[in-house]
């Protein structure tokens, strides 16, 4: 980053700090509510709750179709959440944008090495 646009984009940093933090709270909670165990969890107590009478057969129902959808999807815990997945680790190169140059086919020729 050049001096003059660090010294423009200076009065965001704030924000982008902000926006880091909630970026990160977003995927441990994403992380958390893929977590199997929790999901099987959660199917306990919804067991539960139905024995007990708090929660109806409907309710029963929905919330434990898509809790068996949550547990059973491709998308499996990887620390990491499918959007935050796409987009390159904290101090890893971006490959879009820094590509090392290709092997030379060329093989040098002459002296003994």
């Amino acid at each position: 980053m050049g001096l003059v646009s660090g010294l423009l984009l200076l009065p965001l940093a704030p924000l982008r700090g902000t926006l880091w933090i909630a970026d990160h709270l977003l995927e441990e909670a994403e992380r958390q509510m893929a977590d199997p165990r929790a999901v099987r969890a959660r199917l306990a107590a919804l067991n539960r709750a139905l024995e007990e009478g708090a929660i109806d057969e409907a309710t029963f129902e929905k919330e434990e179709e898509r809790l068996l959808q949550l547990l059973a999807s491709p998308v499996r815990f990887t620390g990491r959440s499918p959007v935050a997945a796409a987009r390159p680790a904290p101090g890893a190169p971006d490959r879009r944008r820094c590509r090392e140059p290709a092997p030379s086919r060329h093989r040098r020729r002459g002296g003994a090495s």
